[in-house]
């Protein structure tokens, strides 16, 4: 089993969204036995809340469906637990970094590294922006997670 966690604040967009894209992508190919997803948020603010609706509203206009999810902050063991853990920004990155353990730091990347075309390290957070911020959020998640697939299918699982 590979295991994949997604990591942004309060794990209430883009984390969820990210979960709720790759497992799509995951059943879609037959993988959901061989391949775990789950999200997490910086922080605990949150904590047992749903996704943001207009998350759960974007993502359920395009298909999957978030609004089971539940918001949790990122725990100490989730270090070992997974073999990927994917900041959603270089802010998370570098919270995730102060937590993480040294020798579980190479676990730790920015999920824009498998959507280079998009040319940044960041997904923005659209939790206070306006007009189609959860729709690009929403392209650029789906980017990446479709190249997250992509790099796991052909090095994690033979």
């Amino acid at each position: 089993m590979f295991r994949v966690l997604f990591v942004c604040t309060g794990n209430i967009c883009r984390s969820p969204t990210a979960e709720g894209v790759f497992r799509v992508l995951v059943d879609a190919r037959g993988l959901a036995g061989r391949i775990e997803t789950d999200s997490a948020g910086t922080g605990a603010w949150h904590t047992g809340a749903p996704p943001d609706e207009r998350s759960q509203e974007t993502a359920l206009r395009r298909g999957v469906d978030i609004g089971g999810q539940r918001a949790r902050s990122i725990q100490p063991g989730d270090f070992g637990h997974f073999d990927l853990i994917l900041a959603m920004d270089r802010g998370h990155y570098r919270s995730l970094a102060a937590a993480s353990p040294a020798d579980r730091m190479d676990r730790v990347r920015l999920f824009m590294d498998y959507a280079a075309e998009y040319g940044t390290d960041d997904v923005p957070d659209p939790y206070f922006g306006e007009g189609d911020g959860f729709d690009r959020v929403f392209d650029m998640i789906e980017s990446g997670a479709m190249g997250l697939l992509e790099d796991i299918e052909a090095n994690h699982l033979g």
